[in-house]
């Protein structure tokens, strides 16, 4: 999801995409509707795949459609791929998951579905700015958003580590069942953190690589200070001072993380946290349930807990997916029909419970479920990880400049490479010229 496609990766795509498909046919009733083609994100966590077939089995014994699923992994880009491939051959599945950026960056080749958004909405609540941001174009929604795979990629603090060394209680700060409690946890607080754990031996485990996990966290991270690169009506914004600022305090806190940040990739931060390590990280609960079951003594002191607030605010970086349909699909009927069904509270509760409570779904009505409260260990440790409370604004890197040239400060990880030429010597108005020049670049291509 955070790469950019080469011009020889999209053409060759279509050959990639038949060795990325993991192929779940089945057949069910009499084929009344005729048949529904569907490819889903892989999802990472050990059954959560079975939920979603049951689900689409549960609709197509019932609306007599057979229907094959395809599970497409993410890694390697399989996802990305498939999708390019798909748009070039205007061929493919009647619903395809997409991540991000990827429904605007297809947006003329696919099918709008704001007659079934009304009542899903209506049903569902609201969502929040980042999917409607990503999920419209032109007044149309592109797709129907879906829990599964959305994430918000907050802290994730050791219990223990953050109270001997830092003196905050992140379970007092965010209890369970209650509203946060969180009006000193600031940028100023969580630098003095890092600084104490790191002094300690249990540095922060943030990345300055280019890959998704560390371009999210500087995203949030700028966006607290209401720095952006280019402005929602497409303006140049680099040379400000929220600009400056950011970069300012990134190079204070980059003196307090692991020598090696720079090289980090969507992986370190979770081996860090397991590792025993890491005092805290910034990622959806993934690493967590990995180390329930490689390191169990380091999962129950773990607390999923708000981001700090900087001078413009409280930003969490969130990565929505959606449920897509082409407009070259031979079956919209039927996808409608199923989209619908997916949407429905108790299909969106039995996706999230299986999922372990990772997946998020967009709506208002759908942040306090049972699972959030109930998993553990310790008791709790997801509560506030859907911001039942909106106790801050879920958002995704380089928003609000226009999503097409955003994408490409996003897969070219610029936030994260401006802070780190600026922590290593180069000069603030260096920095900044070379992010200008760059942000140039992407919007004329």
């Amino acid at each position: 999801m955070s790469r950019k496609l080469s011009r020889r990766q999209f053409v060759g795509a279509a050959a990639a995409t038949s060795a990325a498909l993991i192929t779940a046919p089945y057949v069910r009733g009499a084929h009344a509707a005729g048949k529904l083609s569907i490819g889903f994100w892989d999802h990472w966590v050990p059954g959560a795949n079975k939920t979603s077939t049951a689900l689409v089995n549960e609709w197509a014994e019932k609306e007599k459609v057979n229907v094959q699923i395809d599970y497409i992994t993410s890694q390697g880009n399989k996802l990305i791929l498939t999708v390019a491939a798909e748009a070039q051959a205007k061929s493919g599945h009647d619903i395809l998951a997409m991540a991000t950026w990827w429904p605007h960056a297809n947006a003329e080749l696919l099918e709008p579905v704001n007659d079934i958004m009304g009542p899903i909405l209506k049903q569902n609540g609201e969502v929040n700015d980042t999917v409607k941001y990503l999920g419209q174009a032109g007044g149309k929604w592109l797709g129907v958003p879906t829990c599964v795979g959305s994430q918000i990629k907050g802290p994730c603090s050791r219990i223990d580590l953050m109270k001997k060394f830092a003196n905050i209680d992140v379970q007092e700060m965010y209890p369970a069942g209650s509203p946060p409690k969180a009006d000193n946890w600031t940028m100023d607080t969580f630098l003095k953190a890092a600084e104490a754990c790191q002094k300690a031996g249990h540095p922060f485990g943030i990345g300055l690589g280019e890959t998704s996990d560390n371009v999210d966290t500087a995203g949030a991270i700028f966006q607290s200070f209401g720095a952006e690169l280019v402005d929602a009506k497409g303006n140049l914004t680099v040379k400000t001072d929220t600009v400056r600022q950011a970069l300012e305090f990134y190079k204070k806190l980059i003196a307090y993380l692991p020598p090696d940040a720079g090289a980090w990739d969507d992986a370190s931060n979770n081996k860090w946290l397991v590792s025993g390590r890491g005092a805290l990280i910034l990622n959806p609960p993934s690493a967590w349930a990995v180390a329930k079951r490689d390191a169990p003594e380091v999962a129950a002191q773990c607390w999923t807990h708000g981001f700090p607030a900087g001078s413009k605010g409280r930003f969490a970086p969130y990565l929505p997916f959606f449920w897509t349909s082409w407009n070259f699909s031979k079956n919209k009927e039927a996808a409608r029909s199923l989209l619908v069904h997916l949407s429905q509270p108790s299909s969106i509760e039995k996706l999230v419970v299986a999922s372990g409570g990772y997946d998020l779904p967009a709506y208002e009505k759908m942040t306090t479920l049972k699972v959030w409260e109930e998993e553990g260990p310790p008791k709790g440790t997801l509560y506030h990880y859907p911001n039942p409370y909106n106790h801050q604004k879920l958002s995704i890197a380089a928003s609000p400049a226009p999503p097409k040239v955003a994408q490409q400060i996003y897969t070219q990880a610029t936030l994260t490479k401006m802070a780190l030429r600026y922590s290593q010597g180069e000069k603030m108005e260096s920095t900044l010229a070379w992010a200008e020049s760059e942000c140039e670049g992407f919007m004329r291509s």
